[in-house]
């Protein structure tokens, strides 16, 4: 049985997420600050973590940004009011693994986290894997190495969240195909909802930031007009 936990200020919410996930047939534990969100993960590391965006004491943000810190890679759901796109990427950039914005459904959010601990399940399968993998994928000045999720571009080390690595890591492993956003959602988030492909343009665009000479014009993960997207093929 998964185990969440659920950080989140307003008593009504938290009590219905509870309730909603335990009967999802999840094991829940639920506090309401983030430094009680800290101190739980202390004493037992969830599998998973829903996070309010606003909460007394020490935010969302700030016990994302502390277990990340740590080393701590478990799922982080990120609830916000907000609906900006900088408290969307300010999330992702910090580590967190995806984000609903209130309202929300609640079969959204328990898609969503289903979603998410696939992913995990994913990850660790593919992590005692890694014989299976190449050691090294090579696209011009892009170095991939799957066992250690390091990438190297034009000869520097650079730091990525794990979605950001496992989007770059399934655009590498099909250097030259076409993948519109919902199959990108699909295959790396493992989830497809229509309107939330704007997930995936925001990563693109992050990825661009971090790999590309000039982010407006991309040499490496291209747009094709209509389709999606890809990354160029490898220079024979």
């Amino acid at each position: 049985m998964p185990s969440i936990l659920v950080a989140e200020d307003q008593a009504d919410i938290r009590e219905l997420l509870v309730m909603n996930l335990r009967n999802a047939a999840y094991e829940v534990t639920a506090v309401a600050d983030g430094v009680a969100a800290l101190s739980s993960q202390n004493e037992h590391a969830s599998d998973l973590l829903i996070l309010d965006l606003m909460m007394p004491g020490m935010d969302g943000l700030e016990v994302c940004k502390s277990l990340r810190a740590r080393g701590r890679g478990t799922p982080i759901l990120m609830l916000t009011a907000k609906s900006t796109e900088l408290d969307r990427v300010l999330g992702l950039e910090l580590g967190a693994d995806d984000y609903l914005t209130k309202p929300f459904s609640l079969a959204e959010l328990l898609a969503r986290v289903k979603a998410l601990l696939r992913r995990a399940d994913m990850l660790r399968a593919a992590q005692t894997n890694t014989q299976m993998q190449p050691s090294l994928l090579r696209n011009g000045n892009l170095e991939i190495v799957p066992a250690k999720r390091s990438v190297r571009c034009r000869g520097d080390l650079l730091d990525f969240t794990a979605l950001e690595f496992d989007l770059l890591l399934y655009f590498a492993q099909h250097p030259g195909n076409v993948f519109s956003r919902a199959q990108l959602l699909n295959a790396v988030w493992g989830y497809t909802h229509d309107g939330y492909e704007h997930t995936v343009t925001t990563h693109i665009n992050r990825l661009r930031a971090k790999l590309e000479a000039d982010p407006m014009r991309p040499e490496l993960i291209l747009t094709v007009r209509g389709a999606g997207y890809k990354m160029r093929e490898a220079p024979g």
